[in-house]
């Protein structure tokens, strides 16, 4: 099997026939549910959370955090 030239799809059907070979068809579900797609906007998030700090800002808690 060449997975470099396997497209995507034929990937995740190789890895989900794989599971459910290993765990069964509930245990294969299972699996996948811990796996499943993130929801939101990181961005959005990420600004709420951090701001919008300059490079030098970034820069110096960088570095102040290798002192603790």
């Amino acid at each position: 099997m060449n997975i470099q030239a396997m497209s995507f799809n034929e990937i995740r059907r190789t890895g989900i026939e794989a599971l459910t070979e290993k765990l069964g068809a509930v245990g294969m579900i299972r699996f996948l549910q811990q796996n499943k797609t993130g929801y939101g906007d990181y961005t959005e998030d990420r600004e709420e959370i951090l701001g919008n700090p300059s490079l030098e800002e970034i820069y110096n808690g960088m570095k102040n955090s290798k002192k603790i």
